[in-house]
This record gives C-alpha cells, structure tokens and sequence, in this order.
C-alpha cells in the first residue's frame, strides 16, 4: 500500500492508530554504499519501508546506528526481536490514542 506521509494508521511495531513515518529499512545515507548496493540491490533498498509513528522511529534511531539497522534489523520482525525496541513498542501500545512519550533529555541513551 502506498500512504502519504502523516497518513493515519497503524504502526507496523506498536500498533497504535497514529500519523505515520516512512523508516528505511536500509537507511538511505548507505544507498550508495557497494557494500548494501551488492547485498540489497538499490531497488530493494528504496522499497524496503516500514511505516510507524514518531515515537516508535524515533526510539529505532536512538537505539541503533543506521548500520545496525541495516546490517541486523532491516526487517519487521527483526526490530521487534531487539529486546529494547520491543519493549518500548509493546509500553507505547498500551497507551491510549494521542499518548505522546516525553522526549528523552539531551545526551540520554547512547
């Protein structure tokens, strides 16, 4: 399905009805790279996208580097394998419609 961005639905990892983001499964700044190039093919890498909230891809980010995310989690379920991103998508699930998480303080996490 094509959605333009802001369109709201469910996000792929927590579920919640919520104006979506486009997350690259192979995050754009590697297209270039022979390396991705070779293993995905530059197609796959440009279609290859997960739609979620604010919250949830931000929280993707500032969990993992973008070559983690490509080198480990360029899936669905891969990222729902990753013990923190699973557990920040399954809290933000049981939050109401609208529930924003505070932002983290600057310097926080990695």
């Amino acid at each position: 399905m094509v959605m333009d961005a802001g369109m709201t639905e469910r996000c792929a990892l927590c579920q919640r009805s919520a104006p979506l983001t486009r997350h690259h499964l192979i995050p754009r700044t590697l297209h270039r790279k022979p390396r991705y190039r070779k293993r995905h093919g530059l197609e796959r890498m440009r279609a290859a996208v997960l739609w979620v909230c604010r919250p949830c891809h931000s929280h993707l980010h500032r969990t993992l580097s973008e070559r983690e995310l490509a080198d480990h989690y360029a899936s669905r379920e891969a990222l729902l394998s990753h013990p923190d991103i699973r557990a920040f998508a399954e809290w933000l699930g049981s939050k109401p419609a609208g529930f924003v998480p505070k932002s983290p303080p600057r310097g926080a996490g990695r």
